[in-house]
């Protein structure tokens, strides 16, 4: 039996990976004819004792964010996805793309890029895409990029 998901989730960073994995989410929204809902997540860990300091961190952040999910939208819909939603999560990428964007979207598929993180770093601070397979309330498909093949 043929799996049917209606709202398919894709986390985008800007990343090869993530670039990737949205590519793949507009070919399995339109086969689904499903709503497709574009995370970009700011890790405000990576600025919080700078914020303090300088809140136009988090503001650039926001805005690159916001211009990234626009340009995204712009290409489903040219691509024929009637039916597309943006988010902006703040936080770490781990728990808000399960907990936060996935419950708010009422996601059945989530879609990511695979990491892009050595041995090392894996074993230091840990995959998202690992975490979001460990955690997430549905289905995940986690895409390589041509590159990583």
């Amino acid at each position: 039996m043929l799996q049917q998901y209606e709202r398919v989730l894709v986390a985008v960073d800007g990343s090869k990976e993530a670039e990737a994995a949205f590519k793949k989410a507009i070919q399995v929204a339109k086969r689904n004819n499903a709503a497709l809902g574009i995370v970009n997540v700011i890790d405000t860990r990576a600025f919080s004792s700078v914020a303090n300091y300088d809140t136009s961190m988090a503001d650039k952040a926001t805005e690159y964010a916001d211009e990234l999910l626009t340009s995204y939208k712009e290409e489903a819909t040219k691509a024929g996805v009637s039916n597309v939603e943006t988010f902006i999560e703040y936080g770490s990428p781990k728990t808000a793309i399960t907990n936060d964007a996935a419950q708010a979207f009422k996601a059945d598929l989530i879609m990511c890029g695979a990491t892009g993180l050595n041995a090392v770093e894996r074993l230091l601070i840990g995959s998202v895409s690992q975490q979001i397979i460990t955690h997430a309330p549905c289905d995940v498909l986690v895409v390589r990029s041509e590159e990583a093949k």
